[in-house]
């Protein structure tokens, strides 16, 4: 078994749980949350234990500790986890900025624990079928990729809590895009962002409403970066790529379609899903922090 404890009882935090449940080999020996109300409703649905306190939490020195807190706080935590010789399974994105992500870098080098960030999409069944599409170079040469968001409400409905929408540590470049940045990274190698463009309302406090970027990657294929928030449209998330032969293109997420010239987009049937925590156990494929730092770095350049 595999101890487990959490940091944050989120909406995100309550799939951690619901996964590591679901696997069976996992013991979540404590969760804690300053939000005592939350917590105590997940403790009582998941019959889990509770902590007093974050000392209290770590003292119970499980294999992993979670961190489903808002960014600002993960690079402090970060250092306290590793300080006391635990692994630690971060949220993304890594940090409040690429500043803080430095130290959480360093904290789990120098203490030589190991870490992993929470990007359920290089996990699952989608990525895993377009990793295998480009080994076999079924879309020809690489020619473009581009990633469009577009948000009709931010925060979206199931998302509110007292920071996702603000500027200092919230909106949809801090949330959404970490994923496709590692992605396209994972698959594509680093990326140099030579323009952008990103929107902000009147207010200060609030975060981003639209975002146009253009880079290229290492080996200079063009990436078009298109997102805004108030879109008069359902929400809808496409990561495409644009080869020679066929166009692929990952739809909110899960959904893997594919064209050719003149022909309607082909739902692709994918294979079993995998999960983080799996990996995390049994020390398979996970995003270090190591690699969270180079997203990171993006998404600030992004938000200037």
């Amino acid at each position: 078994m595999t101890t487990l404890v959490l940091i944050g009882t989120g909406v995100v935090g309550e799939r951690i749980i619901n996964q590591a449940l679901k696997l069976g080999t996992y013991d979540i020996v404590g969760i804690f949350d300053e939000n005592t109300a939350r917590m105590e409703e997940l403790a009582a649905t998941y019959n889990l234990p509770t902590a007093a306190s974050l000392e209290a939490l770590l003292d119970l020195t499980p294999d992993w500790v979670y961190i489903g807190t808002p960014p600002v706080s993960h690079a402090p935590l970060t250092e306290k986890i590793a300080a006391r010789g635990l692994h630690v399974l971060s949220e993304k994105p890594l940090a409040h900025d690429a500043s803080d992500g430095e130290k959480m870098v360093a904290a789990v080098q120098e203490a030589g624990v190991k870490s992993a960030m929470n990007f359920p999409l290089m996990y699952g069944a989608a990525v895993q079928k377009i990793r295998d599409i480009l080994a076999a170079q079924e879309l020809g040469e690489v020619t473009r990729i581009e990633l469009h968001t577009h948000f009709p409400h931010w925060p979206r409905p199931w998302q509110q809590n007292p920071w996702i929408a603000t500027r200092e540590q919230g909106g949809f470049i801090r949330e959404i895009f970490p994923h496709y940045l590692q992605l396209t990274n994972h698959l594509f190698g680093g990326i140099n962002i030579i323009a952008h463009d990103t929107t902000y309302p009147k207010d200060s406090t609030r975060c981003e409403t639209s975002v146009a970027a253009f880079a290229k990657t290492d080996a200079g294929i063009p990436v078009v970066i298109n997102g805004m928030s108030g879109a008069a449209q359902i929400e809808r998330i496409d990561y495409k790529i644009f080869g020679t032969k066929k166009m692929l293109s990952l739809r909110n997420w899960g959904d893997v379609l594919v064209s050719e010239a003149d022909a309607p987009e082909v739902q692709l049937e994918l294979g079993a899903e995998k999960q983080l925590l799996e990996a995390v156990a049994n020390d398979g494929f996970v995003v270090t922090f190591e690699e969270g730092l180079k997203v990171q770095q993006w998404i600030d350049e992004l938000l200037k």
